[in-house]
């Protein structure tokens, strides 16, 4: 049976090896805690989406739930480091510039919003914020969002954001590298807003107050709750899309990820088609020609009908196997775009409190109030 937590494992024999990471974190929070080490704060509003364990939280699509909600009304920025990107220092993407230079998640958002948005890397998100508010480029930027930036401390966002998957819930999981944690569970107290993430679409009343409890989170904490909604899948070369529910149930499926946490995608399209061939990579991991290779060999061997599933994530990667990859493969290749959806009608109540911190804390607001842009040593905004 489903439970919340479900998905996590520990290595019991690592536990000593995780008490001494634990020790080097917790030191590097002190610092920050008692000022040693300093946090800045922006006069243009920040908001922060990240998590306390490694990677497969959600955080793609809920930095681009963001998006979608301000870009109408407000230039919005993304900021990210750009993981195993192979360029340094700061980057501002364009619609030529390649995966590699900036990472498959800036790259997946910059082709997705185009010129509505500014997408960066720089792994120092100060040096970053400062940029995208000089840079002639970019200086329209109203609003900024960190990707994956919880425990980048030096920057103090106007909103932090902490996701937890439900399947990995923080209050089960022990630290690197026993379990997955990179921070002890006490480093949700920085956040503004806690979402439970990857929520089963069918949890119970009694299930939302139980969480609740484990969580445990302070009075100035909003909690929320969302769940993920496939669209069409949608054939990488080629213009067919097709709707999960329409799915041959006869299909058989190649799940190709290379991602942290596949496993919700299988529970979720299990139901739609006869069985699911997982095909599992790395988290971000650059594919290559042997990679073809085992695709090709594992998608040979299953029976007809078939098609190869993957993630707008991994698409990007994909492409550098575009010359080697067969015509078959490539006819066969469909990619299932995601987003989230907020659970107990708290769509409205999330949206407003966003909305209301950009505003509040806009350039034009500041300007017509007279008011001065945040001191660095004042406290977040915190939510009652």
């Amino acid at each position: 049976m489903r439970t919340e937590g479900d998905f996590i494992k520990i290595n019991e024999c690592l536990l000593p090896l995780s008490w001494i990471y634990g020790l080097g974190v917790g030191f590097r929070n002190w610092l920050f805690n008692v000022g040693i080490l300093k946090s800045r704060a922006f006069s243009i509003p920040v908001i922060s989406v990240g998590n306390i364990t490694v990677g497969g939280s959600g955080k793609t699509p809920h930095v681009e739930y963001l998006v979608r909600l301000l870009k109408d009304t407000q230039k919005v920025a993304v900021l990210s480091r750009g993981y195993k990107r192979k360029s340094r220092g700061y980057l501002l993407a364009d619609m030529e510039t390649p995966v590699e230079r900036i990472g498959d998640e800036p790259f997946q958002m910059k082709h997705k919003f185009g010129d509505d948005i500014h997408v960066a890397v720089d792994k120092n998100r100060c040096h970053g914020i400062d940029t995208l508010q000089t840079d002639v480029k970019t200086s329209d930027t109203d609003v900024i969002l960190l990707d994956d930036a919880y425990q980048h401390r030096y920057v103090k966002p106007g909103i932090n954001i902490l996701l937890i998957d439900y399947h990995r819930l923080i209050v089960y999981d022990k630290l690197l590298p026993a379990g997955r944690l990179r921070e002890p569970k006490d480093g949700k107290s920085r956040a503004d807003i806690v979402i439970v993430t990857k929520c089963p679409k069918d949890l119970k009343p009694m299930e939302f107050r139980v969480l609740t409890k484990v969580l445990d989170l302070y009075a100035y904490q909003s909690l929320y709750f969302t769940t993920l909604r496939y669209e069409s899948l949608r054939q990488e070369y080629g213009n067919t899309e097709i709707d999960i529910e329409d799915l041959d149930p006869a299909t058989n499926v190649l799940l190709l990820t290379g991602i942290a946490s596949p496993k919700q995608m299988v529970l979720d399209l299990k139901p739609h088609c006869k069985s699911i061939t997982p095909l599992t990579f790395a988290d971000h991991h650059q594919f290559k020609d042997k990679d073809a290779e085992q695709i090709a060999q594992t998608f040979e061997a299953m029976a007809e009908p078939k098609m190869i599933i993957t993630t707008e994530k991994d698409s990007t990667r994909l492409h550098s196997l575009e010359s080697v990859l067969s015509d078959d493969i490539k006819r066969s290749l469909y990619v299932l775009p995601i987003k989230v959806e907020f659970m107990l009608d708290e769509e409205e109540n999330f949206n407003e409190k966003i909305r209301s911190y950009v505003m509040k804390n806009s350039r034009n607001s500041i300007l017509a109030k007279g008011r001065k842009p945040k001191d660095d040593n004042k406290d977040t905004i915190k939510f009652i």
